[in-house]
């Protein structure tokens, strides 16, 4: 299956194919800067699963992970692992943005005082359980964004 989506101008238009890896919100303070919000809800894909065109920028939010944005209006696409290995995508700039649904709360040790959890969905303190093995897959080099 193919879901497609992209920024609030249209600049930039990505294709993620087959199904996410896992779809969680994450509650760190890292994602709360990135994207101005109090959460990530993403789809996280294998890298070779995406395609992302336009004008897209990159910004470096730790050793890990690219920050991916639309360089004319600014909206937050999502985190490119620089590994080669993974990336997530925001729920809602999909063009059906209920085509995936969370499964899990993730870094809820840094959830904003405010938030109410309350959707029934497990919250891991800190990060998710890894399965073994996650963690060690090989680097491979990331499919080049393709520009306008």
């Amino acid at each position: 299956m193919i879901h497609e989506g992209g920024c609030l101008c249209g600049a930039v238009r990505f294709r993620a194919e087959g199904t996410p890896l896992n779809v969680r919100v994450c509650h760190c303070r890292t994602c709360q800067k990135a994207l101005g919000a109090p959460f990530f809800a993403r789809a996280l894909f294998d890298q070779r699963a995406l395609t992302l065109d336009g004008p897209v920028g990159r910004y470096p939010s730790s050793a890990a992970l690219e920050r991916l944005f639309c360089q004319r209006c600014g909206t937050r696409i999502g985190a490119w692992r620089v590994n080669g290995t993974a990336a997530g995508l925001a729920l809602a700039l999909f063009d059906d943005p209920t085509a995936f649904t969370p499964t899990e709360h993730i870094w809820a040790s840094d959830k904003i005082a405010w938030l109410a959890l309350d959707d029934g969905l497990p919250q891991h303190l800190e990060g998710p359980p890894m399965p073994a093995g996650e963690m060690s897959a090989p680097a491979s080099n990331a499919p080049p964004l393709r520009r306008d």
